[in-house]
């Protein structure tokens, strides 16, 4: 190992992410330990289960939704702004792209690629809405995106209900898609083109934040925003643009999700598993960072997956996931982290070690 690796290691450790996590997996530990289940089994079973040959497919799938909503919140979060309108913008993109793939007279490709844009317009316009809120009414973002998501659900729901009901059916659900109109799936599995539009909402995310000034003036936002105000960036503009961006996202979610199985709109099959909740926690654990965004995301799409797979093997209640994710961000928010002389120390007295030593660690 060499010197120039030693603070980078220390300072991996020292981080408050990797101390929340592993803080998480041990008082988890203790959980399984309380309730007579051997840890290493219950957690063997969580990575089995998830990034197995039978769990694979499920956990990407379950993490196109979660990315996507991670993505969907982490962009306002960059500059500061927290966006808790995630379910309506997701569920009407998605009653959207329902809405367009029933009644589009367009060939079945055509019509699926204006659903995800009609879904994606919708998403964007109804986070575009909370943004005017604020800055035309001076309702604050936080209580505005939140507020507004309960007429959203509400309307999706009433059409999925009534209007666009299938008819015999005693589900809430609308009519299935015409044949054709679904996302294309990779092979067999349930994982369908979904995932790459999502990893490319990522992958310009990054490279808008690395590498434009668009990116600078966002980070610099959320860094200081009477700085970034002093130095020219407009902030309600900026809380216009970035909603935009992120109810786009979030509807895209949505529509992904009507077009991919069992294409149609369920009622609360998009809010019952608690994408933008988790999508908010990732968000949250990687500081908004395009990558540690994606890390997270597929960290928490892991525990989902895993944890009714350790529910099947050990009887051990899934819900302990959602306590490791709760775990993680309690720790997180109490910025907890090992003393940093502790590392200073034990790099000093590596460093005095001869070269063979330091090579053998």
């Amino acid at each position: 190992m060499t010197h120039t690796q030693i603070p980078r290691i220390s300072g991996v450790l020292r981080s408050p992410i990797t101390f929340s996590v592993l803080a998480g997996l041990v008082i988890g530990a203790l959980f399984l330990v309380g309730t007579g289940a051997d840890p290493f089994t219950a957690y063997g079973a969580v990575l089995t289960g998830s990034l197995g040959a039978d769990g694979i497919g499920s956990t990407l799938s379950t993490g196109t939704s979660v990315l996507g909503m991670a993505l969907a919140l982490a962009i306002p979060l960059r500059a500061g702004l927290i966006n808790l309108g995630g379910d309506g913008q997701m569920v009407l993109g998605g009653i959207t792209a329902a809405v367009t793939g029933l009644y589009s007279p367009l060939p079945a490709p055509l019509t699926v690629a204006l659903a995800l844009l009609a879904g994606m317009a919708a998403g964007a316009a109804y986070a575009a809405l909370a943004a005017l809120c604020e800055n035309s009414l001076g309702v604050p973002l936080l209580v505005s995106s939140l507020l507004l998501s309960y007429p959203a659900v509400s309307l999706a729901s009433y059409l999925a209900r009534y209007p666009l009901k299938e008819p015999g059916s005693s589900l809430p659900q609308t009519r299935a898609m015409p044949n054709g109109v679904a996302l294309p799936a990779f092979g067999d599995s349930t994982v369908t083109i979904g995932l790459l539009l999502v990893v490319l909402a990522a992958a310009t995310y990054w490279f808008t934040d690395k590498r434009t000034a668009f990116g600078y003036e966002i980070r610099m936002t959320g860094l200081n925003s009477r700085f970034a105000a002093y130095a020219g960036v407009e902030r309600r503009g900026l809380t216009l643009k970035l909603m935009s961006v992120s109810g786009a996202l979030a509807g895209l979610v949505g529509a992904i999700g009507v077009l991919s199985f069992p294409y149609r709109f369920v009622d609360g099959s998009l809010t019952a598993p608690g994408y933008t909740w988790t999508g908010l926690t990732a968000a949250l654990l990687a500081a908004a960072a395009p990558l540690g965004t994606v890390v997270a995301s597929f960290f928490f799409a892991v525990l989902a997956v895993g944890g009714l797979a350790m529910e099947r093997t050990t009887e051990v209640p899934r819900e302990l996931t959602q306590v490791l994710q709760a775990i993680v961000i309690v720790f997180l928010a109490a910025r907890l982290r090992f003393p940093s002389g502790w590392f200073r120390r034990r790099s000093q007295a590596t460093s005095q070690e001869s070269p063979q030593e330091i090579g053998a660690a």
